[in-house]
């Protein structure tokens, strides 16, 4: 059985790797037939098999994952030659996964010098206080920050990140664990001219940090656009010490103005006005991140149900960002059913009541009327139930 799996295992590889040289045209002449000869005639260790072997034996890789690292790094031939980097990344922490997802990434770190270029790199970030799991994790979601000098770009690219955004060491290894690239790119360019500009406009360290953290890529448009994006969101009367400031220039950003005229669309027909449209925008920006398809969804819903009109939903965007199918809809119900049977004291408000996690609309609304609600609400109940009496 063992011999069998070894069997198919290497023609996989094989496989793998005749069809990927074919795909280069540059090579169409050549390649596959010296490529055929060192694959199945050559009985060297000095071959790709035998080093995709030492991979997919000694650190778990797949075959796929095995044939595509020599598909891009073709001079890998001793695995006694390459196995000082997985070993080392192993040593310090990398999961099967984690070193997979690495060498699959960026192969050429197989070749790297461990000490003189992937050692040093891990010194720096351990020198700079970032945890040993988060610099794992770190690595691991953008393996090619270890190709990168600590000279030349991540000495500077931390140093500018600190200083425009005057953080301590547990907000930069949360920004870098979720977006290492940051450490990749020129950040003199794009981050820190527009980091520094959205801080002139008042805008505060803490949030713009919370905003790289969840939308990096923000912070990559050109200056020039930034700049035209806050011109923008100013011209429709938005208060700058507004919280929603930051967030109305980054869904600005998200849409081409095409995109943006055809949300307005959608909104008038609806019944909306244009005073009523720019008070939605100004209340919840997200709104507008929401597809076109999803607006008329939610409002065409809470107007059929009759439980609230236009200028509820203006005063209540929020409404807009909530899931029709699993959350809207059942809890509806819900209140609909309860109402009917004059089993609340006092009529709910529609907006905290879909507001509200699962566990607490169980709590209040789903629970102490189980009889007469029967299945109605079913998300999660035996395990939030199970959680609320724990």
């Amino acid at each position: 059985m063992c011999v069998h799996l070894q069997e198919m295992r290497t023609i996989y590889i094989c496989k793998s790797l005749i069809s990927l040289s074919l795909k280069n045209s540059s090579h169409l002449n050549k390649t596959p037939v010296s490529l055929f000869s060192l694959l199945f005639f050559s009985s060297s260790p000095e071959t790709p098999i035998a080093v995709a072997d030492y991979l997919i034996d000694r650190h778990k890789f797949s075959p796929e994952t095995a044939s595509k690292v020599f598909s891009r790094s073709p001079n890998l031939k001793r695995p006694e030659k390459i196995g000082s980097i997985p070993s080392f990344l192993e040593e310090i922490g990398f999961s099967d996964t984690n070193l997979e997802r690495v060498i699959k990434h960026a192969p050429q770190l197989l070749s790297a010098n461990l000490e003189l270029s992937i050692k040093p790199k891990f010194k720096f970030f351990q020198d700079l206080g970032i945890s040993s799991s988060d610099i794992v994790q770190m690595v691991s979601n953008d393996p090619r920050i270890l190709t990168r000098s600590v000279d030349n770009r991540l000495g500077p690219s931390i140093l500018a990140l600190k200083s425009v955004l005057c953080s301590n060491m547990d907000d930069m290894s949360r920004v870098l664990k979720r977006s290492g690239w940051f450490l990749r790119s020129d950040l003199a360019k794009t981050v820190i001219p527009n980091i520094e500009f959205l801080k002139s406009c008042g805008i505060s360290s803490s949030q713009i940090t919370q905003c790289i953290y969840n939308f990096p890529r923000f912070f990559f448009n050109k200056p020039t656009s930034i700049r035209e994006y806050v011109k923008r969101v100013d011209e429709m009367g938005f208060d700058r010490k507004s919280r929603m400031f930051l967030t109305a220039i980054r869904v600005i950003s998200s849409m081409k103005i095409e995109n943006w005229e055809l949300k307005l669309e959608v909104f008038k027909g609806l019944g909306f006005k244009e005073d009523d449209i720019l008070s939605v925008f100004r209340r919840q920006p997200q709104a507008f991140g929401v597809s076109e398809r999803k607006i008329k969804e939610v409002t065409q819903l809470l107007l059929s149900a009759g439980k609230c009109d236009i200028s509820y939903v203006i005063n209540n965007p929020g409404l807009l960002g909530y899931s029709v199918e699993n959350r809207l809809k059942p809890r509806l119900k819900v209140l609909e059913v309860l109402e009917s049977r004059n089993l609340l004291l006092k009529k709910p408000s529609l907006a905290p009541a879909c507001k509200m996690t699962d566990k607490k609309f169980l709590e209040k609304y789903v629970i102490p009327y189980s009889d007469e609600i029967g299945d109605l609400f079913v998300v999660n109940k035996a395990s939030l139930t199970a959680e609320i009496c724990a």
